[in-house]
């Protein structure tokens, strides 16, 4: 079993809970007499996977003891020694986190024991329930195990035997991961930061529990085969051939054949009105020939062509592709646009030849996730990446780029998910066509790790609280609590598609865009500005597409509207002294996105509304307007840069957090910075502070 890093969500631990019956409760001479341990994967115990052992101590078991758990001499008879146990018991454990009630004690009597054997010790990293339960006050004033359970319903048996001690330490660990959740401790690097700060404030070690110390470097994923950039910063349209080879079915396999010479390629996408589009390949060729020889030749390749054609988007980064190769055991991909067309064809000798030889399956394990915990394990390997494409030198937007078709890679994959749940529960599917639309900083291609939940659903017809709006109303709720389970955070605006002011039919959504656009007071538009970030990631995108087309249309030519947002975007102050130096907060840090990045993106966001710009990224945005001859060459380049300096501190800063369990925010301490990065930041806050006077001009 893998060590997991410190990123990884609680909901997608793999660990084992255990618990220990001894001769007595002092330390210094109790021995183990039973030793109980079950498995504990993705948010479930697994009941099945267990041990439950007796063990000789050597010594008489006092009368008190026995009273206690009910462990006789009589009952060790034939028992082996801990010598005999322990090989068993470590391969079962397998270098597993620990988790327990109280389990600073078991650890100790584990300890001794091997002491005791000759045999070597390793400290494991444990998780104690007691606590869990004080830094959630679910157990209300107690935290022995009973109550802990009697707060969730969950009945112990066999009380006081190892093996139902430790499933109840299991099935209670299980049942407070969701109530952790809420107060913001989602990965184990969090769970051990909360527990060493709790244990401080009780002015003990974790009461008697055993909280490591686990420093940043100890992250086993740093171990891996570095990374190679390349499928990080490529898109699929970089490297696949096009345009594809197309025949009918009907065409012969000798047909096919002369086509591969021809076109020199080694696929052919096949057209068949009644069975679809399929593949044929220079092995299937090779196969059918073999089995049919020369008579082969005048068949129709529709009676070989694999089905269903496989397919990856041509705006899809690489490392996606490779991922999808990998787990299906292929060689040949259909590339799609986003109106699903076949425009291209990408296979293992397109990426040989581009050198990308090595690169994680994140993409691919995303979108082939079969439950949140499963979910949550691929979403928990993005700080993983994020920090070896840095390493690597890649540029910091385009490591948000990755993160952000992530994000929306994730939350298709939670509506795919919800759906079934509705199904399940004999809702039935959709009654109607919808799209699920990502906004804010993941549709514009920038989010960084500390991102929230930010989504919308457009429906094509029906009335508010109507049939269709229950369902939708159902959906998003489902859609919001598998974000939040697998470790992207319900938005504390509400911008999330389980509120109704965030899902509606397309001529309400219409009506609200043209409300939106008659606003009379900034405040009034409080997170409609993110709505013009917006993407469709799933479901029927022209209904997504349609919204901001009329969206734009309407803003731009409303001019009202632009003059509010330009007040918006000129409401933030960028952090500089009246020296000219990075100004921090008492904690020694900055929030650049409210003090940095918002006056850039906002900024850059109305302007590009006003002069019809429909690009979604920042960087594209100050391009675009810059080729317009609305901003000098070199001012435009200065914001440019000033956002992807920004991004990088950010960046940087969300993993160090991580590593030691800090909560994740935009907040950057300068401090921590080396000189150099520091005078680059101060340099992209200078020129954001322009920002305010191109809004204000209404130009560049």
């Amino acid at each position: 079993m893998r060590s997991p890093g410190p990123s990884t969500p609680l909901v997608a631990l793999d660990a084992v809970a255990i618990d220990t019956e001894t001769t007595g409760l002092d330390i210094r001479t109790a021995r183990l007499i039973q030793f109980g341990a079950v498995r504990i994967h993705g948010g479930a115990v697994l009941h099945r996977e267990h041990m439950n052992a007796l063990v000789d101590p050597g010594v008489a078991i006092p009368a008190q003891a026995s009273k206690i758990h009910g462990i006789t001499a009589e009952h060790l008879v034939g028992a082996g020694d801990f010598s005999t146990l322990a090989p068993d018991m470590e391969a079962f454990l397998g270098g597993a986190i620990l988790i327990g009630h109280t389990i600073a004690y078991d650890i100790a009597i584990l300890r001794r024991e091997y002491q005791l054997a000759g045999r070597k010790w390793t400290e494991p990293r444990t998780i104690d329930v007691r606590l869990l339960a004080r830094l959630t006050a679910e157990a209300g004033p107690h935290d022995d195990i009973e109550s802990i359970c009697s707060a969730f319903g969950i009945e112990i048996k066999n009380r006081h035997s190892a093996i139902g001690d430790a499933v109840a330490a299991a099935e209670a660990f299980v049942a407070l991961i969701p109530h952790l959740r809420a107060r913001g401790i989602r990965t184990l690097a969090e769970l051990e930061t909360a527990a060493r700060t709790r244990a401080e404030q009780d002015g003990r070690t974790a009461g008697g529990l055993v909280v490591p110390e686990v420093p940043p470097a100890a992250d086993p994923t740093r171990t891996l085969i570095k990374v190679d950039s390349f499928p990080y910063r490529h898109r699929v349209r970089d490297v696949m051939s096009t345009p594809p080879v197309i025949a009918p079915g009907t065409t012969t396999l000798q047909e096919a054949m002369a086509l591969l010479l021809q076109k020199r390629v080694s696929s052919v996408i096949v057209t068949s009105a009644q069975h679809g589009l399929g593949i044929i390949t220079e092995r299937d060729v090779l196969r059918a020939t073999a089995t049919g020889g020369t008579a082969a030749l005048a068949a129709p390749i529709d009676d070989i062509a694999t089905r269903p054609l496989l397919t990856v988007d041509e705006d899809a980064f690489v490392y996606r592709a490779i991922g999808r190769m990998d787990r299906l055991a292929i060689r040949h991909l259909a590339v799609i646009d986003r109106d699903g067309a076949v425009v291209g064809a990408l296979t293992t000798r397109n990426l040989l030849r581009h050198r990308a030889t090595t690169a994680m399956v994140l993409g691919d394990q995303i979108d082939s996730a079969p439950d949140v915990p499963a979910l949550a394990k691929a979403w928990a390997q993005l700080p993983h990446m994020a920090r070896m494409l840095l390493e690597e030198e890649v540029d910091a937007r385009l490591v948000s780029s990755v993160i952000s078709s992530e994000i929306c890679a994730v939350a298709r994959r939670a509506a795919l998910m919800a759906e079934r749940r509705l199904a399940d529960a004999g809702r039935g599917g959709p009654p109607v066509d919808y799209a699920l639309m990502v906004l804010g900083s993941a549709g514009r291609g920038e989010s960084l790790l500390a991102a929230d939940q930010d989504h919308a659903i457009v429906y094509a017809e029906g009335e508010p609280d109507g049939p269709a709006d229950q369902w939708f109303a159902a959906l998003g709720e489902e859609i919001s609590s598998i974000l939040d389970a697998v470790g992207i955070p319900f938005c504390k605006g509400g911008v999330m598609s389980k509120n109704a002011a965030w899902r509606m039919s397309r001529a309400r959504w219409l009506e609200t865009i043209d409300r939106w656009v008659r606003r009379q007071r900034p405040e009034d538009l409080l997170n409609v500005d993110i709505f013009f970030d917006a993407v469709g990631v799933h479901g029927s995108l022209s209904l997504a597409e349609g919204l901001l087309d009329h969206a734009y249309d309407e803003g731009r030519r409303t001019h009202s509207f632009i003059k509010l947002l330009s007040e918006n975007a000129r409401g933030a102050r960028v952090p500089l002294t009246l020296f000219r130096n990075l100004k921090t907060d008492s904690d020694g840090r900055i929030d650049l996105k409210m003090h940095g990045l918002f006056p850039l993106v906002a900024g850059a966001r109305v302007l590009a509304i006003k002069h019809g710009v429909r690009a979604r990224a920042t960087p594209g945005r100050l391009q675009a307007l810059a080729d317009l001859g609305l901003v000098g060459e070199s001012k435009g380049a200065d914001l440019i840069e000033a956002h992807r300096t920004i991004l990088t501190a950010m960046l940087t800063q969300q993993l160090m957090d991580g590593e030691q369990g800090i909560r994740l925010s935009s907040r950057v301490a300068p401090g921590r910075l080396n000189e150099r990065t520091r005078a680059a930041l101060t340099r992209a806050v200078t020129a954001i502070e322009t920002m305010t006077d191109l809004v204000s001009e209404g130009r560049f």
